[in-house]
């Protein structure tokens, strides 16, 4: 029986649906201990972690030995002074070191802090000043180690440093001294609530926030893993994200594990959507979730038989109705989407895979008591746009949402204004009770009276063969207010020309309500883009005030 049934209960429908679902949290619940290693003492030789690289590297794990790799690295730390509280900062990529690291630093009680490899100097300057760090552990490539000396020189802060498969100068061979290590641990006394791991948003809006989770967060990934992802007791699950990222905890470690899946890894820099499909069919991957970029690449380029895949997901951003038929006629299996926040668990998601429908965030979990709300904090109706918040239950801590941002009171107080958790997403709801994402409430276009959500129009911009990628934002109009503009980047084949866009115009305005009209068109080499990759309407809105 998986583990997770210990700490929740549950209640589906007669099609195995969720329906209700309660968690039952000890006060020291600690993922490291209590998860980890009594998976490890009943069942010591169940898969945990399939991992292979680019070079044909390939180690598999079990969850005997996750347990005592985390050990030896928990001694590792402790040796060197790592403490409870501490807040550690790990860019290690998609190296299996991460798996062994985020545990080690669970069981001490220490603040991970997962960071991409991708961050700039800069970037590093400003995570390591704002979150004060004790250790920094990073990977030997991308020229990470020589980012992190040069960061360190431009701040007052000295942490520990090392670095995993490699000598590099200046920092401590984690590999080597993991090896040297006692391989048991005695138990630190953690708490439930106290602070867990630490994640900087992507900064669409402005610096980076600080998201701060405790140790109940990996238990409110249970519906995400069984109910979204479909991950199996047994099965394989494949979740396409950097270790830096919050969709890691969402899809490579949580909640696979409370069900009792292993977790495929594949460490790669350059994305090859073919190479994906080769490590599926090899590994014969049971559960797949990727962002929507991912099944573009393969509607474009062509889906490949994948016999084992039974389950596939995605998240991150809309998913066009064409990507989502392709991919349904090819493989016989319907994109189920979903939606949540760095700072939340999985909010929403098409649960049923039956009744997907392509655009929709689906249904609220049960776990969670989500409305929408008007500007007032009025409920709205079926229909009307309003914004996305979470209503506390009684007798419940709400795992999964975020317990503080990094030293800013003021800014979690007004997320968390009148009682309820402000997401600051609009979305409406339809007559079957599904939920369709609006946009950010920053980003709604204010038209002629009419309010427009901007990812309506992108999705039917995406669906034209010359667009690579587009945004679309709002610009001072004397006659609407604002008028409506798509900035678009085309595909290496295409050149703007007049004619070329006066054809997307017509091509999207014919495909939308008369207040959506594309007014205006701006074609770009590049779109400023976040370290995540999401593209800053931000930037884009102040190029053009």
């Amino acid at each position: 029986m998986s583990i997770y049934r210990q700490f929740c209960s549950e209640t589906t429908d007669e099609n195995g649906n969720i329906k209700n679902f309660e968690l039952d949290i000890p006060k020291n619940f600690n993922f490291g201990y209590d998860v980890v290693d009594q998976i490890a003492k009943n069942t010591p030789n169940k898969k945990a972690l399939v991992w292979c690289n680019t070079e044909n590297e390939e180690r598999i794990f079990t969850f005997a030995d996750i347990s005592k790799y985390s050990n030896k690295m928990a001694n590792v730390f402790d040796v060197s002074g790592i403490r409870k509280g501490d807040r550690v900062m790990v860019i290690l990529k998609r190296h299996y070191e991460y798996w062994f690291t985020a545990i080690a630093l669970h069981k001490i009680g220490a603040v991970m802090i997962p960071a991409t490899h991708m961050l700039t100097v800069t970037d590093l300057i400003y995570r390591i000043n704002t979150s004060k760090v004790k250790a920094i552990i990073c990977t030997s490539q991308n020229e990470v180690p020589d980012k992190i000396l040069s960061a360190l020189k431009q701040t007052d802060i000295k942490p520990k440093l090392w670095c995993v498969q490699a000598d590099i100068g200046g920092f401590e061979n984690l590999t080597e001294e993991t090896e040297k290590s006692a391989d048991t641990f005695p138990r630190v006394q953690t708490s439930a609530n106290d602070p867990m791991i630490l994640y900087f948003t992507s900064g669409t809006t402005g610096y980076p926030k600080g998201v701060i989770h405790d140790y109940t967060y990996p238990l409110a990934h249970i519906v995400t893993a069984k109910y979204w992802q479909h991950a199996e007791d047994n099965g394989l699950h494949f979740t396409v994200a950097e270790t830096g990222w919050a969709k890691a905890s969402w899809g490579k470690i949580y909640g696979q594990w409370l069900i009792g899946s292993a977790v495929m890894v594949y460490d790669f820099d350059n994305f090859d959507p073919k190479q994906l499909t080769n490590i599926i069919n090899k590994y014969k991957v049971t559960s797949f979730c990727a962002p929507p970029t991912v099944y573009r690449y393969l509607a474009r380029k062509g889906i490949p038989d994948m016999p084992s895949l039974k389950h596939a997901s995605t998240a991150g951003e809309m998913l066009s109705p064409e990507v989502f038929r392709k991919f349904t006629e090819r493989t016989g299996l319907c994109l189920c989407e979903g939606y949540g926040q760095t700072e939340t668990a999985l909010l929403m998601a098409n649960f049923d895979e039956k009744n997907a429908v392509a655009g929709s965030m689906g249904m609220p979990s049960p776990f969670y008591n989500i409305e929408l709300r008007g500007k007032n904090g009025e409920a709205v109706q079926s229909g009307e746009i309003g914004e996305v918040v979470i209503i506390p239950k009684k007798n419940d801590k709400q795992s999964g949402i975020f317990i503080s941002y990094l030293d800013n009171e003021e800014q979690y107080k007004y997320v968390w204004r009148d009682g309820v958790y402000h997401t600051g997403d609009a979305a409406y709801k339809d007559e079957n009770g599904r939920f369709w994402f609006h946009g950010r409430f920053d980003d709604i276009i204010k038209t002629g009276g009419f309010r427009v959500g901007p990812y309506e129009i992108e999705n039917v911009l995406s669906e034209h063969p010359a667009v690579a990628e587009c945004s679309v934002i709002g610009v001072p109009d004397t006659l609407r207010g604002q008028a409506i503009k798509a900035v678009i980047r085309l595909n290496k084949d295409k050149s703007p020309t007049k004619e070329l866009e006066l054809e997307i115009k017509e091509y999207c305005n014919h495909r939308l309500a008369e207040y959506k009209w594309i007014r205006l068109i701006e074609f770009v080499e590049e779109m400023p883009k976040t370290i995540s990759g999401k593209i800053q309407k931000t930037v884009l809105r102040n190029q053009n005030n």
